[in-house]
C-alpha cells in the first residue's frame, strides 16, 4: 500500500511530488511549499510515500526502477492519464527513473538539489550521504539514535539539526523556526513505521540504479545550489550532463533547501508551463 497526500489546488495540474532522505509526504507543506504556492499556480500535489515511509508499506527486494511502476499504480487510481514528477534530494533518482521509464505518461520532469549515482563526483561528500555512506551496522545504529531522538527529544533534536546546516541553509533555519520544525516532522514521519525503509533505500543509492542517465530521452529540468552542503554542486553538475536533454539551472547564492524555499514558484512554473 503506498500511502499520499494531495495539497494545492485539487483540480490543478497534476504534479506527483517526490520527498528527499529521509523524508516523508510532510515535506511539501512542511519544507517545499510553506506559503502554498501550488494553489496560487492551480497545481495539485501529490506527494507520495516510499515503500517504508511514513504511511507506505515496506518492500523488501524493491528498487529504484520500481518506483514508476509505482506511481502509474497510483495514477490510474487516481484516474490521472498524465503528469509531471518533482523529486526533492533523495527524491531526485526517483524522478530520473520516471523520465526514463514512463515518459509517455509524464508532461514535464524537474529535480531539485538531487542525488546523485555513486559515480558523480564528490557524490559521498555531503550530508545526505551521512547515512547512505556508512556500513549496514553504523547505518542501522544511527538511524536507530535518529528515530529515538525523534521520538523522546523532539526539541534537542531541532536544535542538533540547526546546528548541523551550513551556508545559506544555517541562515534559513535559524530565520525560519516554522521550517525547521517541518524537517523534524518529515523526518519522524518518515521513521515512525521504523528504520527498515530507510536503512533499506539508503542501499539503493549507492548500487546501480538500473538505468543510465545517458538513456534518458525526456526533458528534464533541474535546479541546484552553489551553497550546497547536503548534496555538492558537483553532483548536480554530473548529472546535468550526463542527461541529454536537460535544463539546468545553478544558483550561486542557494543551498540545499534555500534553492527550494526561495524559488518553489520557478520550478512549479516550468512543471505547468
Amino acid at each position: 500500500m503506498l500511502g499520499y497526500a494531495e495539497y494545492g489546488a485539487s483540480g490543478g495540474q497534476p504534479i506527483f511530488y517526490f520527498h528527499g532522505y529521509p523524508g516523508s509526504r510532510l515535506d511539501w507543506p512542511g519544507i517545499v511549499d510553506l506559503d502554498n504556492a501550488a494553489a496560487e499556480l492551480n497545481a495539485r500535489i501529490i506527494a507520495v510515500d516510499r515503500p517504508g515511509h511514513g504511511l507506505s508499506d515496506f518492500q523488501r527486494g524493491r528498487k529504484i526502477l520500481d518506483w514508476p511502476d509505482d506511481v502509474i499504480e497510483l495514477a490510474d487510481a487516481l484516474q490521472v492519464d498524465r503528469f509531471a514528477v518533482l523529486g526533492l534530494s533523495g527524491g531526485g533518482p526517483y524522478a530520473s527513473a520516471c523520465a526514463f521509464k514512463i515518459s509517455e505518461r509524464l508532461t514535464a520532469t524537474a529535480i531539485v538539489s538531487g542525488m546523485g549515482p555513486a559515480e558523480a563526483p564528490g557524490s559521498k561528500d555531503g550530508t545526505s550521504w551521512t547515512y547512505p555512506g556508512k556500513g549496514s551496522v553504523t547505518r542501522r545504529l544511527l538511524l536507530m539514535l535518529t528515530s529515538m531522538g525523534l521520538r523522546k527529544r523532539p526539541d534537542q533534536f531541532s536544535s542538533n539539526m540547526k546546528e548541523s546546516f551550513k551556508g545559506p541553509d544555517r541562515e534559513l533555519a535559524l530565520e525560519n523556526p516554522e521550517l525547521l520544525n517541518g524537517v523534524v516532522e518529515t523526518f519522524g514521519e518518515a521513521l515512525r513505521p521504523g528504520i527498515a525503509g530507510a536503512n533499506y533505500e539508503a542501499g539503493l543509492y549507492t548500487h546501480p540504479w538500473g538505468f543510465q542517465l545517458e538513456d534518458i530521452t525526456a526533458e528534464v529540468h533541474l535546479w541546484h545550489g552553489v551553497q550546497d552542503y547536503n548534496v555538492l554542486v558537483s553532483v548536480g553538475r554530473y548529472v546535468a550532463g550526463a542527461i541529454p536533454n536537460c535544463h539546468a539551472t545553478f544558483m550561486e547564492n542557494e543551498g540545499h533547501l534555500t534553492l527550494i524555499h526561495q524559488h518553489v514558484r520557478d520550478v512549479l512554473g516550468a512543471l505547468i508551463a
